[in-house]
């Protein structure tokens, strides 16, 4: 398939007890181009079975010559214990080519203050945005609000230290340790609450609430403490944009994005409703059952979707409905303006009407 790429591994680094970071070559006789905030879907085999799984680039298409991703271990998780532990120098892994939504528009004239809230793993998009910005937009501010269980786990920490120096004028880090050290006087200690982010905007550069863009990803919790301070500090939550990983283990264990689906003013919830899918130059038509999805039904026919987590989190399997109507399980991942705009996930997507398109770039 034309969106399949095989990337060898340069380099491997560790940047801390837990996480790496894997720079590869570019592919070969491949058109590779990616967009600041962006990740990669690696399609694995493993005992048997074709695993994929999604890591944020951690490079800037503009700053870093070759693309890289940083990879947190997780317990229990055989991927990235894979990726983590016995991946080496030379090996070729298969990827799925550059995708996302996390980004935002880069224009020289820009000026601009971007917040950026990141917690462990989540700072790997955040790298990239932030080198970028700082790189292409010579008159915006970045601030970075960067959580972290302790200080032994602040993943790029050196990297980013290298930054604040360079571009001290436009670059800050407002470093939070949940396990800070008794004598540590760098940041805030403990976690992220409506009282800290308060006190942390306070102490940022005043700019205009019209030029300021505000980015999240992190763990769950984090961010839901993020969106809740937003609202009692009456901040728009449609100038915020979040990148989400994974479920929590609480949201895993109610099946919440295996939901049945709304069938209300559906008269056909028995047989399910014919679908067109535009993908890759070609048209695929089939009929969707209510209790599954757009992509569970086409990769049953072998039909090449793109996806990932297969949970409404990583957007890998984004498109656009441009006739009839798509419910989604779980909307999470998509900001009111890309519901809006027609923006569905195939893979938690159930057509509700007759007549359903949709294009996938």
């Amino acid at each position: 398939m034309s969106n399949r790429i095989f990337l060898r591994i340069r380099n491997i680094t560790q940047q801390t007890p837990e996480a790496v970071s894997i720079t590869f070559d570019k592919p070969e006789n491949t058109h590779f181009e990616y967009k600041a905030g962006q990740f990669l879907t690696f399609i694995i085999q493993k005992d048997g079975k074709e695993v994929r799984r999604a890591y944020s680039l951690c490079s800037s298409p503009i700053t870093d010559e070759l693309p890289a991703v940083a990879i947190k271990k997780v317990q229990n998780g055989n991927i990235s214990q894979y990726m983590t532990n016995e991946v080496k120098v030379g090996d070729i892994l298969e990827s799925l080519t550059p995708m996302g939504i996390f980004t935002t528009d880069f224009v020289p004239d820009n000026q601009r203050h971007l917040v950026l809230f990141a917690g462990g793993s989540g700072i790997t998009p955040m790298f990239s945005i932030l080198k970028t910005a700082l790189s292409i937009e010579k008159n915006t501010k970045v601030s970075l609000i960067y959580a972290n269980k302790d200080n032994e786990n602040i993943i790029f920490k050196t990297e980013l230290e290298s930054l604040e120096k360079q571009y001290n004028d436009r670059f800050k880090i407002i470093t939070v340790l949940e396990k800070a050290p008794f004598f540590w006087t760098k940041g805030y200690k403990g976690y992220l609450d409506t009282s800290k982010i308060k006190k942390i905007l306070d102490s940022l550069p005043k700019v205009n609430i019209r030029d300021t863009e505000f980015m999240m990803c992190g763990p769950q919790p984090m961010m839901r403490v993020i969106e809740n301070a937003f609202k009692e500090l009456s901040l728009p939550l449609d100038k915020l944009k979040k990148e989400n990983f994974s479920l929590t283990p609480e949201e895993s264990a109610e099946g919440k994005v295996k939901n049945d689906i709304i069938t209300t003013n559906n008269t056909n919830t028995k047989e399910g409703f014919e679908i067109k899918v535009k993908y890759d130059g070609e048209e695929h038509t089939f009929k969707v059952p209510p209790q599954k999805t757009i992509l569970e039904v086409a990769l049953s026919l072998n039909i090449d979707l793109p996806f990932s987590c297969q949970s409404g989190m990583c957007t890998a399997c984004l498109g656009r409905c441009v006739a009839g109507k798509v419910h989604l399980d779980e909307e999470d991942a998509l900001t009111p303006k890309e519901l809006a705009q027609g923006m569905i996930l195939t893979c938690v997507g159930h057509p509700i009407s007759e007549g359903v398109i949709i294009e996938i770039d």
